[in-house]
């Protein structure tokens, strides 16, 4: 028989859902989202990209993906406002900003300030005009 698949990530929120990964999920969950920040958002080895996330299961994937590419994961809280979002972009010349469908509308005040900013991702339950729906393109 087959071994069971070891745990490598176990996430659960306030309302008790459960995200389980294997390794070997992990592994192929990571290498697609690097994949998404690589073709989809263009990023090149050196790029920044910032990530204004809630601890979510995508939080992780973004880490593990940015060491895949060699991007550069700059993380923020997401206590940030839109002008801690606009000092960070600007001091970082982040190409990319990963963030949830609440905090969106912050980083939309900003937007015509950053011009090193190419991509948007967005996490969350719904998509946003403008952006690309990292669960989507996943």
């Amino acid at each position: 028989g087959r071994k069971p698949a070891n745990l490598a990530f176990w996430w659960v929120n306030e309302e008790r859902e459960e995200v389980k990964w294997s390794f070997e999920e992990l592994g192929f969950l990571s290498r697609k989202t690097a994949n998404v920040l690589s073709e989809a958002c263009g990023l090149q080895r050196g790029d920044r990209v910032m990530a204004v996330l809630p601890r979510v299961p995508e939080w992780w994937l973004l880490n593990v993906a940015c060491m895949r590419t060699g991007t550069v994961l700059i993380p923020g809280t997401s206590q940030l406002t839109a002008k801690d979002i606009l000092y960070r972009l600007q001091a970082s010349k982040a190409k990319c900003i990963v963030t949830s469908d609440t905090l969106a509308p912050a980083v939309e005040s900003v937007m015509s300030d950053c011009q090193f900013l190419t991509s948007k991702l967005i996490v969350g339950k719904g998509s946003r005009a403008g952006w690309l729906d990292l669960k989507e393109l996943l």
